[in-house]
């Protein structure tokens, strides 16, 4: 791959307190190669360190000069990040989704 290509991170259908670990690993590595797109569209059930979790990758990238979306935003991921008030906080993250 070269230096300007993507790198696809797929949050898994349970993003809950047993897959944080696994998750903020491949997020850091894939951010440490260059830009990084999270595929999101199999997330049925989410925790709230999750949602944090993304965002803090999300700073992470921008203060490395990356690009971080979120793509392919489930019902269930979009719900609780709006369930949570989170949404001012995802937009510029999921453009163009829901």
């Amino acid at each position: 791959m070269g230096e300007t290509d993507t790198r696809i991170v797929d949050l898994p259908a349970v993003v809950d307190l047993d897959a944080l670990d696994g998750v903020r690993d491949r997020l850091l590595d894939a951010i440490d190669a260059g830009p990084v797109t999270v595929s999101a569209s199999k997330v049925e059930r989410v925790s709230t360190n999750a949602l944090f979790l993304l965002l803090s990758a999300a700073e992470t990238a921008r203060r490395s000069n990356t690009t971080f979306t979120l793509g392919g935003v489930s019902a269930s991921l979009a719900a609780a990040i709006e369930r949570l008030g989170l949404s001012p906080h995802f937009a510029a993250l999921t453009k163009g989704e829901r």
